[in-house]
């Protein structure tokens, strides 16, 4: 299998054991990303501003694999609190345009740092 690490100071450093994204042929694996700001590896303080750090990092990552948010063709969200859904579609339509990724929301008891929204993703280019 031919891999490539994709890594960009626009996004948060891994804090762990994994990378950035991850490209295989075509399609490219990003790894969740939750509201860090890159400069200060500080979290966004609140729900909607987490949101927008994340779509914001998801799209720096997607950026230094060559492609863009809108070749995002699976969205997967991590809410520590599902009643921030409507908040997420809101401010998601921002980020992405028709015709949206596929995508599944999902509650979890919590997330790495506290952080309250995680998102990872899987890109096709090309």
């Amino acid at each position: 299998m031919n891999k490539s690490i994709i890594q960009t100071a626009d996004a948060p450093a891994a804090i762990g054991t994994y990378s950035q994204a991850v490209r295989v042929g075509h399609t490219v694996y990003l790894s969740g990303q939750i509201g860090l700001d890159p400069a200060s590896m500080q979290l966004a303080d609140g729900i909607e501003p987490q949101i927008h750090q994340v779509f914001k990092n998801l799209a720096a990552v997607a950026a230094a694999a060559g492609g863009s948010l809108a070749d995002v063709v699976k969205l997967n969200v991590f809410l520590t609190d599902l009643g921030h859904f409507p908040k997420v579609n809101e401010i998601m339509a921002g980020y992405f345009g028709q015709p949206y990724p596929a995508r599944a929301a999902v509650g979890v008891a919590a997330l790495p740092l506290g952080a309250l929204v995680e998102a990872d993703a899987v890109m096709v280019t090309g």
